[in-house]
């Protein structure tokens, strides 16, 4: 009867625990990554996920929102920029029929809103309980109340 030899490899500390935290390791979907990195405004990562193309612009994600949205709210004109450089909509409505204008105008983001403007942003876009952008302005805002009501009169 041929014997039975069983081999044993020798893992060092180090070797066992990169495998432990290997087999314990979470994985995350892109989508998620990447929305996390626009609310933290990690613009170097964002970028990273845009040129290497791992995500969809256009994607409504479960929040509701896709993420030129999602950037707005974070409030950083930088991360808007970006996402529309590499070709986010500006017109893209979440489900709620918002756009990112509106977004911008009710969390009070003077200057977000005033490039939106300046690319074309539909100023009269309604949401679906009929809400234009200039609706969603918290009266105290000066600056949002005053790019809008230069922006009737001419």
């Amino acid at each position: 009867m041929p014997s039975r030899t069983v081999h044993y490899t020798r893992y060092s500390p180090q070797q066992r625990r990169r495998r432990l935290l290997a087999e314990r390791s979470v994985r995350f979907p892109n989508d998620v990554l990447f929305l996390d990195h626009i609310r933290q405004g990690d613009l170097k990562q964002v970028g990273r996920f845009l040129r290497a193309r791992k995500v969809a612009l256009d994607t409504i994600h479960p929040s509701g929102l896709a993420a030129l949205h999602e950037a707005v709210l974070s409030g950083s004109l930088e991360c808007v920029r970006l996402l529309v450089r590499h070709g986010a909509d500006i017109q893209q409505r979440a489900e709620a029929g918002w756009t990112a204008l509106h977004i911008a105008c009710s969390d009070g983001h003077p200057d977000i809103a005033r490039y939106l403007l300046s690319l074309g942003a539909d100023r009269d876009a309604a949401t679906e309980d009929g809400a234009l952008p200039s609706d969603l302005i918290d009266p105290d805002l000066a600056d949002l109340v005053e790019l809008f009501r230069g922006a009737r009169v001419g």
